[in-house]
């Protein structure tokens, strides 16, 4: 089990240059969880690449019902998120997934280099979690 961000879950459902590397963490761990945040942020994503005229809406939709389908969601106890920000300079929503992490005591598979940089313990890039 892994604790999966938005980034590594849009990678994986939108067709683009990290596509790979989002497919190889799915080979090596097929359980992926992520706090509830990530349907918002997802949703958010899609939207950007509607406007964009990148995919249409008919395909915004079924990535995220493939997301959703695939991604069990969690509910984090704000105490527990606010811990994680009081010991970081990351935003709140990427707490989040530290905080389910740490929780679940998994590690959080991301490519933002902030959080990896602040949580080496808990926090592995997509291309070091395959290696």
């Amino acid at each position: 089990m892994i604790v999966a961000d938005v980034n590594l879950i849009a990678y994986l459902r939108i067709s683009g240059d990290q596509t790979e590397w989002a497919e190889k963490v799915l080979l090596k761990d097929t359980e992926w969880v992520a706090p509830q945040l990530w349907r918002s942020e997802f949703r958010n994503v899609l939207t950007q690449y509607v406007r964009r005229n990148l995919v249409s809406i008919d395909s915004a939709l079924r990535s995220l019902a493939g997301a959703e389908a695939h991604i069990q969601t969690y509910s984090i106890p704000s105490a527990r998120v606010m811990s994680v920000v009081e010991r970081s300079t990351c935003s709140a929503y990427d707490c989040e997934y530290v905080a389910l992490a740490e929780s679940l005591g998994v590690k959080l598979v991301t490519a933002d280099k902030q959080i990896c940089r602040q949580f080496p313990k808990i926090a592995i890039s997509l291309k070091n979690f395959t290696a």
